[in-house]
């Protein structure tokens, strides 16, 4: 018996040592256990990966789920085996096509109608890597569904999750976005060779550009400054009156306390915006990758993407840390690596390019801002279209949009 301890015990340390390291390196569960019961979650592209097991954990914290799916079977089949799992009956399937501008304004019509509040919107679906092709609106497929149909759900549904704040927009991206660049000459593919690799480079550098954009956008107006004014007289007067350097000390100390909780609390929209790299997730994203086509990658290098990789349910732990966790209540504008906030790529942090990639998606989405974006102004010139986040937004068809520019839609 005693000589089966030491290679038992040999393999059981080797085994314990690969989950603590794969825990490490996957980034492990959600360390937030905050609850949300009421609160309503939007989430595209849930009906599989980590997009499901993201509204199923949200779920079973007491969320109100709305599952966004192009594949209405497979959405269904998903909500009604997250309801028997968590016991929450709030748990919906509704249909959107991310390549199709009329399917997402026909998903958030509907959200906006149906829902008193939306207090969390996940931007979870994407493809990757996938053969050229066009979105039903004619844009580059990944860059359409990646970006372009994200960034018009999530501005369609923008009011109403100003007026449900303090809300929160999570946009998944990827590690890949270091290598992306946008070229704003064809952004769409339509004059240089297709290249998948950089497509789907340019989509997930296009996610984080957009977090940074809107986050700056929605931060905008800001009544901090009021607050700070009022907190810094009151201050002065009491002092004045009490005529004590201790008391004034203390009573600095403490409405400075108060004035930074008031200015996380009121600064901008309330509505706070980050962006996730998942890590490596085995999910159905990477059909179109070729990965373990091979017999020397299934056999050789299976083991160790196994201890690297993990699957959809600690895929989804980022996602619903950000979604959750009070201690970013009011953090905005931020790139997190599985649950670790870090810098984006120095691509993702030029403000010209994340402004004019705005524009450009403005463009090709059909959304123009009221009043009329460019209004000719005394001297013959156009003025600068408004960036105040209140601004209505009147939502057109695209290509009356670029047609009236003269621009080409690859722009």
């Amino acid at each position: 018996m005693s000589k089966y301890i030491l290679p038992v015990s040999v393999f059981g340390t080797v085994f314990g040592c690969a989950v603590l390291l794969k825990n490490h390196v996957t980034g492990g569960p959600c360390p937030s256990k905050a609850k949300i019961p009421g609160k309503t979650v939007v989430i595209t592209g849930a009906n599989t990966g980590i997009g499901k097991e993201t509204a199923k954990e949200l779920a079973k914290r007491g969320g109100r789920i709305i599952m966004g799916c192009r594949d209405m079977e497979k959405c269904e089949t998903a909500a009604k085996e997250i309801r028997g799992q968590t016991l929450n009956p709030h748990v919906y399937a509704r249909h959107i096509d991310l390549a199709s501008i009329k399917s997402i304004r026909q998903f958030a019509e509907r959200v906006n109608q149906e829902e008193k509040h939306v207090d969390v919107l996940i931007n979870n679906a994407g493809v990757m890597r996938c053969p050229a092709g066009k979105t039903e609106d004619g844009f580059d497929i990944q860059f359409g569904v990646n970006h372009l149909g994200h960034f018009l759900l999530t501005n369609l549904l923008l009011e109403k999750l100003k007026d449900s704040a303090p809300s929160r927009v999570v946009n998944l991206t990827s590690l890949a976005h270091i290598v992306g660049e946008i070229d704003f000459n064809d952004l769409n593919w339509d004059n240089k060779k297709f290249d998948t690799k950089r497509a789907y480079c340019q989509s997930k550098l296009a996610n984080v550009l957009f977090t940074r954009e809107l986050a700056q956008r929605l931060e905008g107006k800001s009544s901090s400054s009021v607050y700070v004014c009022g907190c810094s007289m009151w201050v002065d007067r009491f002092v004045l009156c009490l005529g004590s350097f201790v008391i004034f000390v203390l009573l600095g100390l403490y409405f400075i306390l108060i004035t930074v909780l008031l200015i996380v609390v009121v600064t901008g929209t309330g509505v706070t915006v980050n962006c996730l790299h998942p890590g490596v997730v085995a999910t159905e994203l990477g059909r179109h990758t070729g990965l373990h086509q091979s017999q020397f990658s299934s056999s050789v290098l299976s083991p160790f993407f196994t201890l690297l990789v993990k699957g959809p349910e600690l895929g989804a732990q980022p996602s619903v840390y950000l979604a959750v966790a009070e201690e970013l209540e009011g953090v905005t504008g931020c790139y997190y690596d599985v649950m670790m906030e870090k810098e984006p790529a120095p691509k993702a942090l030029d403000q010209e390019v994340s402004r004019r990639l705005w524009e450009a998606s403005a463009r090709l989405m059909g959304l123009e801002q009221a009043p009329s974006a460019a209004v000719p102004a005394s001297n013959g010139a156009q003025e600068k279209p408004s960036t105040d986040p209140d601004t209505k937004i009147i939502v057109k068809h695209p290509l009356s949009v670029l047609e009236q520019t003269g621009m080409n839609p690859g722009v």
